[in-house]
């Protein structure tokens, strides 16, 4: 039965988003299925989300969230959250004052707490894709908590989707909660981990694509990063314009390219950087089981 005042207010949201001149959002409510049973084969992804200390390799994870859920391959269609997990861990160390602004965890709620490694396990057990709103910053400090990530296969919905194609100026996940007509209190795990599913759940506003299928066909086309070994010196503003990056540690100018975009790149390096001559760079392959850590990816030569 509705709430005594539940049929005005619905009637007055109602009204407002009838008119050019309103935007109704709504507060997000939790929801287990998100529509009918598929009509062909399924699998299982995982989202995720992380609060931690801070940003800098000396900080800790402090809380975890996890949502299981199924989805049609064919498609990409979100059909039901299957298996959750939520989890605070103490990192034996006070918060800073200000992460817990951020995201409200205090010292005494995380007093004498420890995530669940089994529990994890089983809710990324055969998932075919560890999905976080900016998957960069959350893997680092996922695998150096739990080591069965470093296994899985990563996809992030701020980088791997083309939000600007689709006409979204902002990519940050209560902009686009409020793009799709919610909002929600940020900055938990599992509240976040619900409203990127969400997200991910709805069509793109241009294509009308699921969030979730160009997030997946995104997320297993390698990337490959050329590393222009023995450039000379006098070639490094020609580099950077194009793009490439330097890496003090080798010694070395760098760039990601799409594996379909790796033979004009390096048609240009022979061409632009190596004058013609033949020569060997190396290229390293990020896939999705190694994308937004910081571990190096498998590296091969390739002579131009």
């Amino acid at each position: 039965m509705n709430a005594p005042d539940e049929t005005p207010l619905e009637t007055a949201a109602a009204l407002l988003a009838a008119s050019p001149n309103y935007r109704v959002v709504r507060r997000l409510v939790p929801r287990q299925v998100y529509g009918p049973p598929a009509v062909g084969p399924t699998a299982f992804a995982v989202v995720v989300d992380t609060e931690t200390t801070g940003r800098l390799p000396t900080d800790a994870m402090i809380e975890i969230a996890l949502l299981r859920f199924e989805y049609e391959v064919e498609t990409g269609r979100v059909l039901r959250i299957v298996d959750t997990y939520s989890g605070l861990e103490d990192p034996g160390f006070p918060i800073p004052p200000d992460s817990t602004e951020i995201h409200g965890i205090t010292d005494a709620m995380v007093h004498g707490q420890a995530i669940d490694d089994d529990r994890v396990a089983a809710v990324v057990a055969d998932a075919t894709l560890i999905i976080a709103h900016n998957a960069a910053f959350d893997r680092p400090f996922l695998e150096r908590r739990l080591s069965v990530f470093e296994t899985l296969a990563f996809g992030c919905s701020h980088a791997q989707i083309a939000w600007s194609a689709e006409g979204v100026r902002g990519t940050k996940l209560e902009y686009l909660g409020y793009l799709y007509g919610f909002f929600y209190e940020a900055h938990r795990s599992e509240v976040d981990c619900r409203a990127l599913l969400e997200i991910l759940s709805r069509p793109l506003p241009v294509s009308g694509v699921y969030a979730l299928q160009r997030l997946l066909e995104a997320a297993h086309e390698p990337l490959l990063r050329l590393w222009a070994i023995g450039s000379a010196f006098d070639t490094k503003d020609r580099l950077r314009e194009r793009g490439y990056r330097w890496d003090a540690d080798v010694k070395c100018w760098s760039r990601l390219v799409l594996k379909p975009d790796a033979k004009a790149e390096s048609e240009w390096l022979k061409a632009e950087v190596y004058r013609g001559r033949s020569t060997q760079i190396d290229v390293e392959i990020l896939d999705a089981r190694v994308r937004f850590s910081r571990r190096a990816g498998p590296r091969k030569p390739r002579v131009l």
